[in-house]
């Protein structure tokens, strides 16, 4: 039998300001017997299936997308040797031999995305804990609409930016003819990345309970200490989706790495080579080609391939994820 603590009759309800039944003599809400207990249970459950509906519809969009890329991608088997696309070299408009390899726009795209988190974790992490820990309630009103507001930059516009300012920084540092190469896509996607890194691991500091800080600094550490080795290790989980967010934004980016990164086809040896991405190869080749030709095809395998990257990336950092909430526990 429930019965209702704490709240007397004639009270007023916070959630709709009406006022709640009498009690019984049993201590028992006339409702629970009337059908407003059972109403309440009706609406949870509308709800908790409006949920699993849109769960629903997120599974379908994702098993679509797989489904598009595989269809689409199947055909170019049937001109096109498995083995091929292993090669390094993509030329499929070569009047020799058109080549189908894969390992160069690979280890381009590869490059370029991890050479951006190198820039971007350790910047927006910094900036986080310092917007989370340090900086004044009136800093922080300041700073975190201007960081957010690089997320709304399109991303063209930070591409004349690569071509315009970073382009002669970089070939002036390097001694080299011009800056369109690798560096300056990492230093591009570094930028686009920020915003969501520094945001999501700022809530993930700021949502440490501050008993864990109070016991740190009661135990004698500074606040150094207990920023690296109690609230950033307690925030880790928030830290690691907002890289691996961060991570997803740099991998998909097209407009940008193709204004800036000098669309070389060859396999590149460092980051002051130019390289050609996976996206900006779909990007600049999808339009010309002739509709449902070899070369088409080919086009929706990288799309496959680089769908498949993503997806591997999101399951490794989930099972590392899952492995030190473990070791938390």
């Amino acid at each position: 039998m429930l019965k209702i603590e704490g709240i007397m009759p004639g009270m007023v309800s916070k959630a709709n300001k009406s006022p709640l039944p009498p009690l019984n003599k049993g201590g028992i809400r006339d409702d629970f017997k009337t059908g407003g207990f059972g109403w309440r249970r009706t609406k949870e459950r509308l709800i908790a299936s409006f949920f699993f509906f849109n769960g629903i519809i997120s599974i379908i969009v994702l098993l679509g997308i797989f489904s598009l890329l595989f269809s689409e991608g199947l055909p170019a088997f049937k001109e096109i040797h498995f083995s091929e696309f292993f090669q390094s070299t993509w030329n499929p408009t070569s009047y020799v031999k058109a080549t189908y390899g894969l390992g160069a726009i690979m280890v381009s795209t590869l490059i370029v995305t991890f050479g951006a988190l190198l820039i971007a974790v350790p910047v927006g992490l910094a900036c986080a804990a310092y917007l989370a820990e340090i900086a004044s309630p009136r800093v922080r009103e300041v700073l975190k609409p201007i960081i957010e507001i690089l997320a709304g930059i399109p991303s063209v516009v930070l591409g004349f930016l690569g071509i315009v300012v970073v382009n002669p920084l970089i070939a002036g540092a390097f001694g080299l003819p011009n800056g369109l190469n690798a560096l300056n896509g990492c230093i591009l996607l570094a930028i686009m990345s920020l915003p969501t890194i520094i945001s999501l691991s700022e809530d993930a500091i700021g949502a440490v309970p501050k008993t864990y800080k109070d016991a740190s600094l009661a135990l004698g550490a500074s606040r150094w200490q207990t920023l690296v080795r109690v609230t950033i290790p307690a925030a880790l989980s928030g830290i690691i989706a907002s890289i691996m967010l961060g991570m997803g934004r740099a991998i998909g980016e097209t407009m940008t790495v193709l204004m800036a990164t000098g669309n070389a086809q060859a396999m590149p040896h460092s980051f002051l080579d130019a390289v050609r991405t996976m996206t900006a190869t779909i990007a600049i080749e999808l339009g010309e080609v002739p509709f449902g030709s070899a070369h088409y095809h080919a086009l929706f395998v990288i799309g496959f391939v680089l769908f498949v990257m993503t997806f591997l990336v999101n399951l490794i950092s989930d099972i590392i994820l899952q492995k030190y909430q473990e070791v938390e526990q």
